[in-house]
């Protein structure tokens, strides 16, 4: 599994409410994303925001953050968006009651 974190400038002259509408408006677009098992939108108190995405490898959250990805949140939120990739090795899921690791798939 790998977890991506992305983060950039929370658009200025937005309150929370308009910023959570963003993130609503856009998740539509997410559920037909392959490979991908989940993604948070999260709000950060230092005036950043941005997503938090669980795929199920690699090279399907790699055809997902690409130039086209860069250049809409660039669009919406007037700065690049800071992209990073880390392996997740096991995951704890407590609504489910499991640990999975290793080769187990979510």
């Amino acid at each position: 599994m790998i977890t991506v974190i992305t983060r950039f400038p929370q658009p200025v002259g937005k309150s929370q409410d308009e910023l959570k509408g963003m993130f609503r408006q856009s998740a539509p677009r997410f559920q037909t994303i392959a490979g991908l098992v989940r993604k948070y939108y999260y709000i950060a108190d230092d005036n950043t925001c941005g997503g938090v995405y669980l795929f199920r490898s690699r090279a399907e959250a790699e055809t997902l953050f690409d130039d086209a990805f860069a250049a809409s949140i660039m669009a919406r939120f007037g700065a690049p968006p800071r992209v990073e990739f880390l392996e997740t090795p096991v995951i704890v899921d407590n609504e489910a009651g499991t640990i999975l690791g290793g080769d187990e798939g979510v």
